[in-house]
């Protein structure tokens, strides 16, 4: 059926047939008039946050799809284990998920979890250990309900913990064998940089305190750090007000299995920078094995204290970070890869023995480190380290327009790409909560990224005023000398000045 159209509207055009055609400046005839979708507003997809009569925060942020992704999140870590033998935290990871007073095991826990389509984890760092599921929306009071029962009320069986015992060896053993040092070099300069507190305390248990932490010490350490007002509530994917009254339901007024009683010894203590040097000798033969073995390298990681995360120059470090980029000599891909970063540029692309360089920052409450992790053949470590060395000199020079923005651009790509996924938004927002009972969005972090043009030099006078000595871990000797103190050392020492 043919629909007989209007008078002209404007110039038309004749596309050759009995009926000229209608001009992209007119409405189709017949066809009813167009209803657009209205943006909705913004604070729809705000975090929002409450606070509990126990203290207990419950943050939650929605976001479109059937599934949602809650978990609880303790300011507890290895760093709060000063007072304790030192791998408690480890021995939580392992022990989460484990039997509780409501359910009998972790099969139990699992089989609950699938009625619902769900997974769980547990993931313990220095500072932060978090409880996380991801299910079905609708089975949230499950879900939160589950959660509850693992955090507070766990039954720590001697079964349990004899298991946890062999899990945790066999993972330092395995850790040892690794060629893939990245692990125990992140954790060789926490300690040579914060020596003996906070963050610079083992992430990973002690093979010699595995058979010393059972229960009591267990719950000794969850009476004083597992209370509501260091706990955050956070999910994904679920209407606040829902999330609040499940929290109300399971978390308010519950009695934990060591007790209700006050906290009596919470570390409290600010991270203090020592600097030092923490070196470790290993023969990697044994692992390098077959027709193609493993180079046999020397890693080292040089790092400078740099700043919290609740600090205004957070933001240029980030970005600092990312203009140092780096990776190993054999990555592939493009710009979008870091290929045009200082450390490809300026380390990698000139030497050709270098296997890796790569820049970190690690950023806590109270201090951070920024680092640069290097191999190479064992013959090459001095020049190796005085070329990372130099590296870090540059970082107080001058910087590029081209270079900043390449860098600027990089950063917010990479952080909208990460914020697409779901448990990626859920531990963002468990962990901005806890440290600030807030949460930056992210339009409002790219806004922060975009002003760091305005500073950059910042981060460039912060690491000109650190006139400390740097934190490393290497298998070679450093010196202790200076410009004005001359070294003493042998003839084959790395004189480092800063």
């Amino acid at each position: 059926m043919r629909v007989p159209l209007p008078p002209r509207c404007g110039r038309s055009s004749s596309g050759g047939g009995a009926y000229p055609s209608v001009p992209l400046s007119c409405p189709l005839p017949g066809v009813p008039k167009a209803v657009f979708a209205a943006a909705e507003g913004r604070e729809r997809f705000e975090t929002r946050v409450s606070v509990l009569e126990n203290g207990l925060r419950v943050a939650s942020q929605n976001k479109f799809g059937q599934f949602c992704t809650v978990g609880l999140l303790v300011n507890s870590g290895s760093r709060h284990e000063a007072k304790y033998l030192s791998g408690i935290s480890h021995f939580l990871e392992k022990l989460a998920f484990s039997s509780t007073a409501q359910f009998g095991s972790k099969d139990e826990i699992l089989l609950t979890l699938e009625k619902h389509g769900g997974i769980c984890d547990c993931q313990a760092s220095r500072d932060t250990i978090m409880y996380a599921v991801s299910a079905e929306a609708r089975g949230l009071d499950t879900v939160v309900n589950l959660l509850a029962d693992v955090a507070l009320r766990p039954r720590l069986s001697d079964e349990e913990i004899e298991m946890t015992r062999a899990a945790i060896r066999f993972e330092l053993e395995d850790l040892n064998m690794r060629p893939d040092p990245e692990p125990l070099l992140t954790e060789m300069i926490h300690a040579a940089a914060y020596r003996d507190n906070t963050v610079g305390l083992n992430r990973f248990c002690p093979v010699e305190n595995t058979d010393k932490i059972g229960r009591d010490v267990l719950h000794s350490y969850l009476r004083n750090y597992y209370t509501p007002d260091r706990m955050v509530l956070a999910g994904v994917g679920i209407e606040h007000e829902q999330l609040v009254e499940c929290a109300r339901k399971h978390l308010l007024g519950v009695e934990p299995v060591w007790g209700s009683g006050q906290a009596r010894d919470v570390d409290r203590s600010v991270a203090q920078y020592t600097g030092g040097i923490v070196k470790v000798e290993k023969d990697m033969s044994d692992v390098s094995l077959g027709p193609t073995p493993i180079p046999e390298l020397t890693h080292i990681m040089i790092g400078l204290e740099s700043c919290s995360f609740l600090e205004e120059d957070f933001i240029p470090f980030a970005v600092l970070n990312m203009m140092m980029g780096g990776g190993g000599s054999f990555s592939a891909g493009g710009p979008g890869k870091g290929m045009f970063t200082r450390l490809y540029l300026n380390v990698l692309n000139r030497h050709h023995w270098m296997y890796n360089a790569t820049s970190y920052h690690h950023s806590y409450e109270d201090t951070g480190l920024l680092c640069i992790h290097a191999s190479a053949d064992p013959k090459q470590v001095r020049e190796m380290v005085e070329i990372i060395t130099r590296e870090f000199i540059l970082m107080a020079g001058d910087v590029g327009e081209v270079e900043l923005e390449r860098a600027k651009t990089q950063l917010k790509s990479m952080l909208m790409m990460n914020l697409e996924s779901r448990p990626v938004i859920f531990e963002d927002v468990g962990r901005q909560v806890l440290a600030t009972n807030t949460r930056k969005l992210p339009h409002e972090l790219c806004a922060l990224i975009k002003w760091s043009l305005r500073c950059s030099t910042r981060s460039q006078l912060w690491l000109t005023s650190r006139q400390r000595s740097p934190a490393g871990t290497a298998g070679s000797h450093w010196c202790t000398g200076s410009s004005d103190r001359p070294c003493t050392c042998q003839s084959r020492c790395l004189l480092i000045r800063f």
